[in-house]
């Protein structure tokens, strides 16, 4: 009688630890439906970013047929969040600049920053690179630009988003950001940079999450 009493308590443990189960499951099935409902009724549109400025304050290429190039520069890009609803989470953004691809400065990490409804957030990072490098058909294409009084960079931002509704806030999603960054030799009103370019128009960056 012990021996069938016993297995007796063992068979509603297990059933309870099975209800428990069960209801755990349910409530977290719940909570995920809750989250994809809020998600696709509020449906976040992506940040905007804008290249506002440049300067571009050495960019000094060697000869050879292993090129080095050293490039500095400043630029400054704002982001503003066009959500009424939904806050954006910056947990990581990492800026560099590149030409033709080729990334041409050390990677800048920008610092966290929570942007409510409407917000703008402005940065303004120094972009280096020293002695980097340089594949010698893109040095060629560098130098015909100069000499033709034009460049084409690009500043890349990678980095991570949450989205925040209330007090609910998603998982992470990875955000990529592309911004021309147009230099021309004369017929702008912004600060001689090397070799005599100057920034000649904000531009609106290419947004990817």
């Amino acid at each position: 009688m012990g021996k069938d009493c016993g297995n007796h308590g063992d068979d509603e443990f297990k059933q309870s630890l099975r209800r428990l189960l069960g209801v755990l499951l349910f409530l977290a099935l719940l909570v995920g439906l809750i989250a994809l409902i809020v998600y696709l009724v509020l449906r976040p549109t992506h940040p905007r970013f804008v290249l506002q400025d440049a300067a571009l304050r050495q960019l000094d290429l060697s000869n050879g047929s292993a090129p080095l190039l050293s490039t500095a520069a400043q630029f400054t890009v704002a982001s503003h969040n066009p959500n009424g609803r939904v806050g954006v989470h910056y947990d990581r953004l990492d800026v560099y600049a590149s030409y033709k691809y080729q990334q041409v400065t050390l990677a800048s990490r920008l610092p966290p920053v929570y942007q409510g409804h409407g917000d703008v957030d402005v940065w303004s990072p120094v972009l280096a690179g020293p002695n980097v490098p340089f594949a010698p058909f893109l040095a060629d294409a560098m130098r015909k630009d100069i000499a033709n009084g034009y460049l084409i960079m690009e500043v890349r931002i990678d980095g991570r988003v949450r989205w925040k509704v209330g007090s609910w806030t998603s998982g992470h999603y990875h955000i990529f950001v592309t911004c021309p960054a147009y230099f021309i030799g004369s017929g702008s009103s912004s600060v001689v940079g090397a070799h005599g370019l100057r920034f000649q128009t904000a531009t609106y960056c290419r947004v990817e999450v």
